[in-house]
Order: C-alpha cells, then sequence, then structure tokens
C-alpha cells in the first residue's frame, strides 16, 4: 500500500470515529502535557539556581591557596602534588603568573583582617574585606544604598548592613529582618570614620616611621632581618551600604565592611601569612593566604583549575560544590519524569481501547481489504498510522498546554512573590530540546499502544472476518 493511500485511508477512518478518537487524542494531550510542566520545572529550577550562583560572582571563580596552609589540605592533594614544605609560596609573582593563564580574567588577592574602628569617637571591632573593581557587577551589590567606589584606590567605604546598625546604636530584634537599608544609609553616606591597623615593615624604616607617626614597633627576627609591626590609621568616607546577610556571605562578600582593593593593598595590612612565611624576610613581596582567580566562562573553570594544581597549589569552586546540586536536579528531573509521564500511561490504555473497538466495528472492512490484496504488513501499517496520527497531534497539544499550565502558575507564583516584597523569578523553562522529545516520546508510545490492536487486526481470517456482521 502506498503512503498517500495509507495516509488518506487512516485519517477517513480517524474521522469517522471523531468524538471518541478526539478523547482519546485529549487524553495524550493531558498526559505530555503533565509530562512538560513537570520537566519544565526541573529544567527552570535547575536554570535559576544556575543564574544565582552565575551572578553571585562565585560560579567562575577558583579559589587558590598554598598547599603550605594545612587547613586546605588533604589527604587526596597530597598524593597529586608536592608535599606542604616543598610546595610553592602565594605571592604575588604567582599571582601575576596565574592572571596571564589561559582564559583567566583576572586573579586578585584576598586581604581580610579584624581590626578596630572609629565612628563619632566610638570603637567598634570588625571584619574588614578588600573588594576588587569586578564585584560591582554580582547581584550582592545591586541594591547598595549610595554607590560603589569611585575607584579602586579611593579612600572609601561600604557598609553591611548590620554593621551600619551598630554605627547608629540600633539592635535588631532576633528573627525580624523590617530596617530598611536606605533609612540606615541616609544619616551615614557621606560621614567618616577611621581603621587602625597594623603595617608590616622592615626594621630599617623603624626610627623614621617612630619618629614621625609616634607609633609603637615590636622587632622580630626572621633568618636573619628584622621587621616592625607599626600602628597606623587611615580616614574613610561612606559611600554605600549593602543588604547582605552575614550567615550567608561567602568569597569576596566576608566582611562587615569594604574597602577597594587597591586601597588595602596601598595599606600593607598585616596578614596571617606574615607570620608563616619566612620568605617574607627576604622579600619585599607580599605573601596570600588564598587568591580568588575569575575564569572567562564556567565551562573553562576545570582547565583553570588542572592549570594551577600542576603549579603546585591547591584549588577549589563552586563547580566542584555544584556537583552534587547538579545530580539532585538529574534525580529531581528522573523522578518529575516518572510522576509525569503517569498521565501519559493512562493515554497509552486509551489508545489501545480505541483502536481494539476499532477492529471489532472494523472487522468486514479489514476482511475486504485482506480478500482483494492487502497484505498483514498493510493492515499493521494502517493501524499504526492512526496510531501516530493521534499520537503527534496530542503530543503537540500537549506541549501547548504544558507551557501554559507553567506560563499560568510562573505569573501566579510571581505575584505571591511581590505581595511578600521579594523580587520576581522565572520558574519554568521549556527549550526546544523538550519541544522536540515530547513530540517524539508521545508518537513513540502511541505506536507501542498500537502493537497489540496491529498485530490482532494483521491476525485477522479474512473468511471470517467478511462473514462479520
Amino acid at each position: 500500500m502506498k503512503l498517500p493511500d495509507l495516509t488518506e485511508l487512516a485519517v477517513r477512518n480517524l474521522r469517522e470515529s471523531l468524538l471518541r478518537n478526539s478523547l482519546t487524542t485529549i487524553g495524550i494531550s493531558v498526559g505530555v502535557a503533565s509530562l512538560v510542566a513537570m520537566l519544565s520545572l526541573g529544567i527552570g529550577l535547575q536554570q535559576l539556581a544556575s543564574r544565582r550562583l552565575m551572578k553571585s560572582g562565585l560560579f567562575d571563580t577558583v579559589v587558590v591557596t598554598s598547599r603550605r596552609d594545612l587547613r586546605n589540605f588533604n589527604r587526596e592533594e597530597e598524593r597529586s602534588g608536592p608535599a606542604p614544605g616543598e610546595s610553592p609560596i602565594l605571592d604575588e609573582p604567582t599571582r601575576v603568573k596565574i592572571e596571564h593563564l589561559p582564559n583567566v580574567t583576572e586573579a586578585y588577592p584576598d586581604i581580610r583582617f579584624i581590626t578596630e574602628l572609629r565612628y563619632e569617637d566610638k570603637p567598634h571591632l570588625t571584619t574588614i574585606a578588600a573588594l576588587p573593581d569586578s564585584a560591582k557587577s554580582t547581584d550582592a551589590f545591586e541594591g547598595v544604598q549610595g554607590h560603589f567606589f569611585t575607584s579602586d584606590t579611593a579612600p572609601e567605604a561600604i557598609l553591611q548592613k548590620t554593621f551600619a546598625e551598630e554605627l547608629l546604636g540600633r539592635t535588631p530584634k532576633a528573627g525580624v529582618d523590617e530596617t530598611n537599608v536606605a533609612e540606615l544609609a541616609a544619616p551615614l553616606l557621606g560621614k567618616e570614620l577611621t581603621i587602625r591597623y597594623a603595617q608590616r615593615e622592615k626594621s630599617r624604616n623603624v626610627s623614621a616611621t617612630n619618629s614621625q607617626e609616634n607609633s609603637a614597633a615590636a622587632s622580630e627576627g626572621l633568618s636573619g632581618a628584622a621587621y616592625s609591626v607599626v600602628s597606623r590609621e587611615q580616614k574613610l568616607k561612606i559611600v554605600g551600604v549593602v543588604d547582605l546577610d552575614p550567615e550567608s556571605m561567602r568569597g569576596p562578600t566576608r566582611g562587615r565592611v569594604f574597602l577597594p582593593l587597591g586601597l588595602a593593598e596601598t595599606l600593607h595590612v598585616m596578614q596571617p601569612t606574615d607570620l608563616r612565611e619566612i620568605s617574607r624576610a627576604t622579600s619585599d613581596q607580599p605573601v596570600y593566604s588564598s587568591v580568588s582567580v575569575r575564569v572567562k566562562n564556567p565551562g573553562q573553570v576545570q582547565k583553570v583549575e588542572d592549570s594551577i594544581k600542576k603549579m603546585g597549589f591547591n584549588t577549589f569552586s563552586i563547580l566542584d560544590a555544584s556537583r552534587s546540586i547538579q545530580q539532585f536536579f538529574k534525580v529531581l528531573d528522573v523522578f518529575l519524569g516518572i510522576f509525569g509521564s503517569l498521565a501519559l500511561a493512562v493515554a497509552f490504555i486509551g489508545i489501545v481501547n480505541t483502536l481494539v473497538m476499532a477492529i471489532l466495528e472494523r472487522r468486514r472492512e479489514i476482511g475486504i481489504m485482506k480478500a482483494i490484496g492487502a497484505s498483514d504488513a498493510d493492515v499493521k501499517k494502517l493501524f499504526f498510522a492512526e496510531a501516530g496520527a493521534m499520537g503527534i497531534l496530542g503530543g503537540i497539544v500537549g506541549v501547548a498546554l504544558g507551557w501554559a499550565i507553567g506560563q499560568v502558575i510562573n505569573v501566579g507564583t510571581n505575584i505571591y512573590l511581590k505581595s511578600q516584597s521579594f523580587p520576581p523569578e522565572h520558574f519554568w523553562s521549556v527549550p526546544l530540546w523538550l519541544v522536540a522529545f515530547a513530540i517524539l516520546f508521545s508518537f513513540l508510545v502511541s505506536l507501542a499502544a498500537g502493537l497489540y490492536p496491529a498485530g490482532r487486526a494483521a491476525r485477522l481470517d479474512p473468511v471470517q472476518a467478511l462473514r462479520y456482521e
């Protein structure tokens, strides 16, 4: 039987039992819509998590630490690299070398210290962190009240919300977060504060420094060289207040007061590595506890990590931690797909029932077809064509219905989020591959449902079929 004749005959047969076939097709559509809605939710949530990580500035960041820091050392790294005592030092020349690796956008040191800060002659002990200029593009500083630093070396500061409350003498209630950041920023922006910090200098500068600034100095001997810890002060202008959760701050945002990275580097604040690294006694180059490396493309993170590990350093990235997240979403997609397919299983039974009923109604027609030369294969093709047509049509309608369900739920969810003062989000995503997969899956399920009816129709004895009334 030729394809045009087969198609015409299948369409005619479907039109003759329009109501029954339409109800079967609707059942397929509901099953496909359920599958698409479930999978699009899983895909949307995964994309939402990826967008959040990308926008956080951490997804494309590799944190580099020295193997000399035993706190970041483990047995796996011990087998794959040099021993801690033989590993290189994470100093400024090394940072520059890392910054020039392929696919690396920037590599900046983690400068962070706890010190006393004075505001309106009142002391406050707090953590200060340095921020690179690229931090202004992350979501952490999107809602900053005021503005970001005017330059990388400007004597300016951005305050974390809870520390701004501390400066103003406000005590936030436990479990309550109703303070408006704009209200906190208004009396603070443009005000001046002073930080006191410890600076390490070579002893040859001690006498001159002490005579000029009347600072207390402490000398120490490392490899025959003497160094001094000198007390310094730096005045800063408050230019912004940012709403960061201190319990969730990671990476460069682990701090309560933020300075421009360039300014922090010129301060030469004493770091824990200054006491640990003996090489500091013979070199003026700073030694860092860690360096954050920004990669051009998140897909290149693993290659950059491998290159840095070959240099003898430890690395960590969100990509390492996100592998478990990706595994979770894969398992979630499987379960959502299984639950979404349950309705399609019901549609599968409906197709079998519809085609079996068609056999009983068309036994005489099938007998005539076989009597005039139609083969068993031709009869099977006819029933497969009818099942496939219902599957494709049901798949197309089901994809549209699933997309509509997702949009309605997404709009409704965003209305609720807006009522709770949360920003809108997009939780659903129907990529083209899901559309193609849903239609193809519906087609294949329909063909599978047509196996039994087609085989039964092909086995009919034409003589017995012609006698059927």
